[in-house]
């Protein structure tokens, strides 16, 4: 239950106690007045913890129906498969090389090549510091690189 409404509720409660004792007897004026200041006290506790009102800022979707196409001809269906014949992109050979050496990956080596170490042999007379500086990572990593691509530039 939320707390503001709970609150309201108690406030209801002393006002009707007041509602009564002013009934019943004129004499008790701190009863009245006790109540009267109770019930507005927690009208304000509740006013106070009433939920916050939020503002969406997700747009609202307007759901529309709609009939579903009817279903493609047999010529239709022919143009559409030539279509996604045509739309397949070919896949991409996959970089040899580079990928060989332990720990480069294929964004890794994208990188390489975009500083223009495009093949493992690259690699090999290739300065660890100088990569480190110019990819902003560690010698020790580009010097592990360097060697392992060395390895495998002596390998026929």
């Amino acid at each position: 239950m939320r707390s503001d409404i709970a609150l309201y509720a108690v406030a209801i409660v002393f006002f009707i106690l007041t509602g009564v004792v002013v009934a019943y007897s004129v004499e008790q004026q701190l009863w009245i007045v006790t109540s009267t200041v109770l019930g507005l006290i927690f009208i304000g506790l509740g006013y106070t913890q009433r939920p916050k009102q939020t503002t969406s800022t997700t747009p609202t979707v307007a759901t529309q129906t709609t009939t579903p196409p009817p279903p493609p001809t047999q010529t239709a269906a022919i143009q559409v498969e030539h279509k996604v014949e045509q739309a397949a992109p070919e896949p991409l050979a996959a970089p040899v090389g580079l990928t060989q050496v332990k720990g480069i990956k294929e964004k890794r080596a994208e990188q390489l090549r975009a500083i223009g170490i495009t093949s493992v042999e690259d690699l090999a007379n290739a300065s660890a510091n100088d990569l480190a500086a110019k990819l902003k990572i560690s010698p020790k990593i580009t010097g592990k690189w360097v060697e392992n691509a060395r390895e495998l530039a002596k390998k026929p």
